[in-house]
């Protein structure tokens, strides 16, 4: 057995029908748990991020520890993800990707809300939290072991999965397929030939990664802060265009979509007939791209300048909406309306990953010259991909810090072994690169799903206490007007 047939089993496991449950059913108790608190609240959920807490005690601000979250999360699986997950399962994944952001919502709610009630503040100030302090100090002492298990699984994550290869290995392929699609500028190494333009854009990330990394958090934060709006508008708007100007496709597509989720084969024409395949490619990769349940994002929240936990959560929950409910939807509607998912390439091989999303928008944006659709989704990966590596570089130094305590030269050590990871990142192959992620993705969700399961209690008396607290508020400021 291949190298990559190992990582392809040991993916199956992790990411088995198990797993797909138990997000999903720790989503549905919070949601039931919270009242659909990720209906009601969104509107507040949008206020609070762009209005900062009075006195609130943190290192960035609420939208600054939303930015270092959303800059994790909004990356390749934004744009190679949903495209692999739809190849993999069909339409119908798009839709079993929605739902399970739904319930994520719930759950990324609870994960910020637990970041910021057990966090540790030290005495100059610096801020440590996530499912590491609110599993040991939730749960108890008798449970710091699953809280190192999370950690260390967060530090591979970081280091080989989500945060370094795969990002900087979509950007690689994106900007080759865009400077020589044909392959024709090759390089020959360690027996395999590779391309120039990817080598080169490999260490032009690189470079500018080690340049924000070495800042820390307040870096990290100052980039995301600029970059990471910037880049959800440029890709949004661009999708929008792209559906609004193939409007007559739209309610077939959505067809497609439902009936592809519950019966793929009848879409599919046999060649995926499995609702389960269909159910686990789309769970799989909303995981992968807003990582509710994942356990990273509260890692940025517990560092927000706030002392309501809930408040934070409700900021937090905003997180999984934008990623996946508008960002991934619209990837996903705009390669089942162009027909991408089932495209092949000259030699008739079906497309792969970026390769889809670059079909979609080739066809679908037809008014443009294809230099120019390709240069617009070049733009937007680099720019997902790379914000990622920063935030995952946060997280886990920080699963690195709760494991070692605070030692400098242990944390520069790490930050130069990330910015290698990034470097290799060319080398490896995507296969084994996004199924090697999925495994630490898995593993990180075990403990800290398991965690939000027990504390499920704490976080609906929280929220119960501050909707209460938010009420009186509201009625003591309309009192104040009224008598003004």
């Amino acid at each position: 057995m291949s190298f990559d047939e190992i990582i392809v089993a040991i993916n199956d496991v992790v990411w088995g029908i198990p797993l797909i449950i138990l997000i999903i059913a720790v989503g549905i108790l919070l949601t039931v748990r919270l009242k659909l608190l990720q209906i009601t609240k969104l509107p507040k959920a949008f206020k609070f991020m762009f209005k900062d807490e009075e006195g609130g005690k943190g290192e960035v601000s609420s939208f600054g520890a939303l930015c270092i979250a959303l800059s994790a999360t909004i990356g390749t699986g934004n744009i190679v993800g949903v495209a692999t997950a739809i190849a993999a399962g069909g339409p119908g994944a798009l839709f079993w990707m929605v739902v399970a952001a739904f319930f994520g919502m719930a759950t990324k709610y609870a994960e910020g809300l637990l970041a910021v009630k057990y966090r540790t503040i030290d005495k100059d100030g610096h801020i440590l939290g996530g499912p590491f302090y609110y599993i040991e100090k939730g749960l108890g002492k008798k449970f710091k072991w699953l809280a190192k298990l999370f950690a260390v699984f967060g530090l591979l994550a970081g280091l080989l999965g989500i945060g370094t290869i795969t990002q900087c290995n979509g950007i690689t392929d994106v900007v080759q397929s865009f400077a020589d699609p044909e392959k024709q500028y090759m390089i020959n190494l360690f027996g395999t030939d590779y391309s120039v333009a990817a080598l080169i854009a490999g260490a032009v990330v690189t470079v500018f990664a080690a340049l924000v990394i070495i800042g820390g958090i307040k870096r990290i934060s100052k980039v995301s802060e600029i970059v990471v709006p910037f880049m959800a508008i440029l890709y949004i708007v661009t999708c929008l265009i792209l559906v609004l100007s193939n409007l007559p496709a739209i309610p077939a597509a959505f067809a497609t979509i439902i009936e592809g989720a519950f019966n793929p084969s009848a879409v599919t024409g046999g060649v995926i007939g499995s609702m389960i395949v269909a159910m686990q490619k789309g769970v799989a990769r909303g995981i992968f791209s807003n990582e509710s349940g994942l356990g990273s994002a509260p890692i940025a929240a517990a560092a927000a300048k706030t002392n309501e936990p809930a408040r934070q959560g409700l900021v937090s929950m905003t997180g999984t909406f934008i990623d996946t409910i508008i960002i991934c939807t619209m990837t996903g509607l705009s390669i089942v309306l162009t027909g991408a998912w089932q495209a092949t390439d000259a030699a008739g091989k079906a497309l792969e990953g970026v390769n889809i999303t670059a079909y979609a928008f080739d066809k679908g944006l037809w008014f443009l010259p294809e230099s120019v659709t390709s240069f617009i989704l070049m733009l937007c990966l680099a720019f997902f991909a790379f914000t990622t590596i920063l935030g995952w570089n946060y997280y886990s130094e920080r699963c690195l810090e709760y494991l070692c305590g605070k030692k400098e030269l242990v944390l520069k050590i790490y930050k130069f072994l990330y910015i290698a990871a990034v470097f290799i990142a060319p080398y490896l192959t995507a296969a084994a690169v996004w199924n090697l992620a999925d495994i630490c993705n898995g593993l990180m969700a075990f403990p800290n799903l398991l965690a939000l399961f027990l504390l499920s209690g704490v976080v609906a008396k929280e929220t119960k206490d501050f909707i209460a607290r938010e009420k009186f508020r509201e009625k003591r400021e309309k009192m104040a007007k009224a008598e003004e």
